[in-house]
């Protein structure tokens, strides 16, 4: 069967073709040209097409780590397919280190855009017509925000089998079944029938080691499970666990701030989590686990106002000892494991 040509910015890309393509978005006030980089890679075998994207929220950025990493893996042969990677997707938000655009908008509350809205609604229409729209199935890659880290984990529309199915391939304990919020990717992606992994590990403008390993192993179990590339052994996996619900546990009063847990602990209710002291010394609240759960984000600086948000605890079905055991042996796996490819 021919595989027709693909057409990114302009850029045709044939059968058989790896090429770099570069989107232009508008320039910075310097006059100086700026655009999104684009690595693709079209193979000759009919296939799915997948993109991979990174750094919707410029100061993540666990994800261009893990972009680069796919893309110099040696062993790594995509054999059927298209596969889309987008290190960079926010090109403004990472020179400056920040979250936002210039014009301060989240760019992933800003789909579908418009190509004559605000700088945000223009780079989320450009994507969402140029990547997005090409593609049956997207992994979109993000970590908690600043001073916030996040337990590798992947949300979704659970209740779609076949994306459910993709995220089990994943290969990480905890799943998150994830409302849609308006005018994110995910909800225009959907509009696109284009069903996204959101893949969400480690803190804000710095790498974690085990999050981008998880990552790199997770996007090859992926494309692996959709026939795209062979495995010459199979990664090690985790037993996925499907949490329905979570919630935030909130401080109860200002002050220094102490943790008493980590990512991935066990705790039931009344745990104490953290504690809260004044300048002079004495604790002047506890902090303590509204439910029984498991901790899958948590504030990072010791410093903490009344009402913040300090700790995510997601909710279970099963026992919440079995999912902290799998936590602990992915955790511990990924300090020395790399995927094997084909």
């Amino acid at each position: 069967m021919l595989v027709p040509d693909i057409s990114i910015g302009g850029c045709v890309i044939k059968a058989g073709q790896t090429r770099q393509v570069r989107l232009e978005v508008a320039k910075l006030y310097t006059d100086t040209d700026f655009s999104v980089p684009v690595h693709v890679i079209h193979t000759r075998k009919p296939g799915p097409k997948v993109f991979v994207s990174a750094a919707i929220h410029g100061d993540e950025l666990n994800g261009i780590e893990i972009i680069r990493r796919l893309i110099n893996l040696k062993t790594f042969k995509v054999t059927a397919g298209t596969l889309i990677l987008v290190p960079m997707v926010n090109v403004y938000g990472v020179l400056y280190q920040s979250r936002y655009l210039p014009d301060r908008r989240d760019l992933n509350r800003s789909f579908p855009g418009s190509p004559k809205g605000s700088l945000a609604s223009r780079l989320a229409h450009m994507f969402l017509t140029e990547i997005v729209s090409l593609c049956e199935c997207g992994i979109d890659l993000h970590t908690g925000a600043i001073h916030r880290s996040n337990l590798p984990q992947i949300r979704a529309n659970l209740m779609d089998t076949e994306t459910l199915s993709l995220a089990k391939a994943f290969g990480v304990p905890v799943l998150l079944n994830a409302n849609i919020r308006d005018q994110s990717l995910r909800q225009s992606a959907e509009e696109h029938n284009t069903r996204i992994l959101l893949y969400e590990a480690g803190e804000a403008l710095r790498f974690d080691e085990v999050s981008i390993r998880a990552g790199v192993n997770g996007v090859i179990n992926v494309l692996a499970k959709l026939g795209m590339v062979r495995l010459r052994r199979k990664v090690k996996s985790f037993t996925p666990y499907i949490a329905n619900k979570s919630s935030w546990v909130r401080a109860n009063a200002s002050g220094i701030f102490n943790s008493l847990k980590k990512l991935g602990d066990q705790v039931d209710k009344g745990t104490p989590l953290a504690t809260i002291g004044s300048p002079f010394g004495e604790i002047i609240a506890l902090v303590k686990a509204a439910q029984a759960g498991i901790i899958i984000g948590k504030q990072n600086i010791p410093l903490v106002q009344e009402g913040e948000a300090v700790f995510h605890i997601a909710f279970f079905s099963e026992p919440d000892n079995d999912v902290a055991e799998d936590i602990g042996m992915m955790q511990e796996a990924l300090q020395t494991e790399s995927p094997v490819l084909e």
